[in-house]
């Protein structure tokens, strides 16, 4: 436990430097430290190919210079046969090694002899290459088999290998050292350009935070060809989309909030009016009072009706634990008997043609058709029909077209657009009851049930609604 514990340190401490560090500093330091790594790497095997490339040309000549060697002195005994090698231009030393040192010359050798070197003589080794040091400076020898019971060493100057290699070594590091600054450079620019959207995102999200204003929009390049966009430029294009929907709902809250306002104060005003009114009651007579008692709990029944409409607006979709198989004929029925009950003014007529089933709240969608209804019973003079028809599609598995028709002066054409928006009245209905929300709620009862409520002007004159379920 006491050696995991540094471990888990460390490893706390790196993760803690990471999420400190900007995210364009981590991507900067990523990719230098991949360019980096790879201009290392090259840089390295260069050298040992450089290294290799020139050993392999000094073993070449030392081969050559020993076959030369053996051909001027064939048959030698042991002896040195050239030593001239201790200068740069001079040829290669060269001496015959006999495997039993017994048979050595007086003279001492001039290259080193060891047992390796009997060995190749006795023919018990193969030829090999040695570094050696030679008067000071650096050489490179061949031991090699000459004779019978006899080996050949031949050794050259190496000084300019070494300076080739140690020349091939600075320039490497050089051309290292000059890469890992590119990819910094390189880094930086790629962190910069690449993530620039990324920056631009934040800083609006910042200042979203700071103004709770929702209009501020990313910047985006030019549109390229479909499906050509990275993902940067897609995440800021999604982002946009999303500041959009935002802005859009908080327009339609900050609306629905003050037409609320706007409707509430009205009978707001006349509920007060008439409690003062009561409050002084002894003042009244009995027929006033009993005026005033009516339109106060007629204000009251309007202003609770209302409150109740933008709570029902408020919410978005339908709690999916009441959702269950709805017969709509049925449902049809009743809401066209309630609806002859309060207007009895008003015939009802329906008409269903085959059976449909579909997914829903039955409360919800009573009250989609109640609104429907009651809308067109407003509008339509007395002995004038609402005509309702139910149509199955598509064997009736969801598939439906519910139509609501009624016979009074329909929709103007500027009004068409904006039937279904909150708190709207058209002219013709601003002298008649309600607050302006019934076909609002009706719409989206009918989308929180995959359905499409829309309004037309109806043939031959009145107003119809064509409420579509499924495809």
């Amino acid at each position: 436990m006491s050696g995991a514990g540094p471990g888990r340190g460390r490893r706390r401490l790196g993760a803690r430097w990471r999420r400190r560090r900007p995210l364009r500093t981590r991507l900067a330091l990523a990719v230098t430290a991949a360019v980096a790594l790879v201009a290392v790497g090259v840089c390295t095997a260069a050298f040992f190919v450089v290294r290799s490339a020139l050993y392999e040309q000094l073993d070449l000549s030392l081969t050559q210079s020993a076959r030369l060697a053996a051909q001027r002195n064939p048959g030698s005994g042991p002896d040195v046969l050239a030593g001239e090698c201790r200068f740069l231009a001079a040829p290669a030393c060269a001496q015959v090694v006999p495997a039993d040192p017994q048979d050595d010359p007086a003279a001492p050798y001039l290259l080193p002899v060891d047992a390796t070197a009997r060995a190749v003589a006795a023919g018990r080794h193969a030829p090999y290459y040695t570094d050696i040091v030679h008067a000071g400076h650096p050489a490179r020898m061949l031991t090699t088999d000459y004779a019978k019971g006899r080996a050949l060493q031949v050794a050259l100057r190496a000084d300019t290998v070494e300076g080739g290699i140690e020349e091939a070594a600075w320039w490497l590091a050089l051309i290292g050292a000059a890469g890992v600054l590119v990819a910094a450079g390189l880094g930086y620019w790629v962190s910069r350009t690449g993530l620039a959207p990324v920056t631009r995102l934040t800083a609006t999200a910042e200042r979203i935070a700071a103004t709770r204003d929702p209009r501020h929009r990313i910047e985006l390049p030019p549109p390229g060809p479909p499906g050509r966009e990275d993902e940067i430029t897609r995440l800021a294009g999604s982002f946009n989309t999303m500041l959009g929907e935002l802005e859009q709902s908080v327009t339609a809250q900050r609306r629905l909030v003050a037409d609320a306002s706007h409707e509430l104060r009205t009978p707001l005003t006349a509920l007060r009016t008439n409690a003062e009114l009561l409050a002084r009651g002894e003042r009244l007579t009995a027929e006033q009072r009993e005026r005033a008692s009516l339109a106060l709990g007629r204000q009251l029944r309007e202003v609770t009706g209302l409150v109740n409409d933008l709570i029902e607006l408020a919410r978005d979709e339908e709690p999916q634990p009441l959702v269950e198989r709805v017969r709509l004929a049925p449902l049809v029925e009743h809401c066209a008997e309630a609806a002859r009950a309060h207007r009895p003014s008003v015939p009802v007529e329906v008409r269903v043609r085959g059976e449909v089933v579909v997914p829903g709240v039955p409360a919800r969608l009573t009250r989609l058709l109640s609104n429907l209804l009651d809308n067109a019973a407003k509008f339509s003079p007395a002995g004038a029909p609402v005509e309702v028809e139910l149509v199955a599609r598509g064997g009736g598995a969801g598939g439906a077209e519910l139509t609501v028709r009624d016979h009074g002066p329909g929709i103007a054409a500027e009004d068409l657009p904006y039937v279904f928006d909150r708190f709207y009245r058209a002219g013709a209905a601003r002298a008649l009851p309600g607050s302006g929300l019934g076909l609002a709620m009706a719409r989206q009862i009918a989308r929180a049930h995959a359905a499409e409520l829309v309004a037309e002007p109806a043939p031959g004159g009145g107003a119809l609604f064509r409420l579509t379920f499924g495809s």
